[in-house]
């Protein structure tokens, strides 16, 4: 988990202008041009264009479109964290399998487990 938050907390500003700048405006021209970022609804009395305008008059709104922008920012996120995780998993296996699991007893020359605090052959104590 704190690779997790350090990795988020480190490419958060990449993330975020990845989901703004290169994956939302797709989403914006399949939806008919409009913002995706741009979402809202009203709560408060009057229309307001866009979300900016909302702001500046203070209303209050629920910001669907800003909400999907930060799950997509999130998914991306959790995707690269888990290709990271699946490499350094993959790379402790090999790591471990290059490892021996024998060694040669220094008495009678015989091949036993690394493990072994005693020779099954010889009896002498390693």
């Amino acid at each position: 988990m704190a690779i997790g938050i350090v990795i988020g907390a480190a490419f958060g500003t990449v993330v975020k202008s990845l989901v703004d700048n290169i994956i939302a405006p797709p989403f914006g021209l399949l939806l008919g041009g409009m913002d995706f970022s741009n979402f809202f609804i009203n709560l408060s009395p009057g229309n307001y264009s866009s979300l900016a305008a909302a702001k500046v008059a203070g209303a209050a709104t629920i910001n669907y479109g800003l909400f999907l922008n930060s799950v997509v920012s999130f998914l991306i996120v959790a995707w690269a964290l888990f290709m990271v995780m699946k490499l350094m998993n993959k790379l402790k296996r090999q790591q471990r399998a290059a490892l021996p699991n024998t060694k040669v007893c220094p008495q009678c020359q015989s091949t036993i487990n690394v493990q072994a605090l005693r020779c099954p052959y010889c009896t002498s104590q390693l």
